[in-house]
């Protein structure tokens, strides 16, 4: 009879997250798993599979816990406007306060993995697409209350968002000055002001 696991499962793949959003999937080695989820070597395998396998239900955690945080903030405000712009301030302050979680682990797994491993880059592009989509969304409550022009293509300027988002969080692994931050974000959000 099998024993059963003496740990929670989306603990451990919380700890799993901040392990690859750290490090990377290519300079993450096993050992750097069982040290930071704190498991059996066993018990990873058994649980989660392969290092790939662990590593694609990293992303869809981080998905459902990280990703999710930002998308409540595109949420939070009756203007589409106001929601955008704390959204960036927001994504300003966790490059600045975040330490080695700096950056995000989408746009390290789009830089790293996504071009060489299918399976990576269709969950990149899923979350990419979740945080387009919540733009967008923010975007059609800043037509409707006549915050923004209704001649703007809120498609394209949500994917435009989106690459800026991405360009920041890039900016971002390796500029610490908040005023550099800030100032990208302002040419950004002047776009749809």
């Amino acid at each position: 009879m099998a024993r059963p696991k003496a740990f929670n499962r989306e603990e451990v793949l919380d700890k799993a997250v901040a392990v690859f959003w750290a490090t990377g999937y290519e300079a993450t080695s096993i050992q750097d798993l069982v040290n930071g989820m704190g498991i059996q070597r066993g018990s990873l395998y058994a649980t989660f599979g392969s290092k790939q396998k662990l590593f694609l239900q990293s992303l869809d955690r981080y998905g459902k816990v990280v990703v999710k945080q930002f998308l409540d903030i595109l949420e939070s405000k009756v203007s589409g406007v106001e929601a955008i712009e704390l959204f960036f301030a927001q994504l300003v302050e966790h490059l600045l306060t975040a330490g080695p979680l700096r950056s995000c682990l989408v746009t390290n797994s789009a830089i790293e993995g996504g071009i060489r491993d299918e399976e990576t880059k269709q969950k990149v592009l899923h979350l990419l697409n979740a945080l387009g989509n919540g733009f967008y969304q923010a975007l059609q409550k800043a037509q409707t209350n006549g915050e923004i022009s209704t001649e703007l293509d809120l498609k394209q300027l949500a994917s435009f968002l989106t690459s800026s988002m991405q360009g920041l969080l890039v900016m971002g692994k390796v500029c610490s000055q908040r005023s550099v931050l800030e100032d990208i974000n302002k040419v950004t959000l002047s776009i749809i002001k």
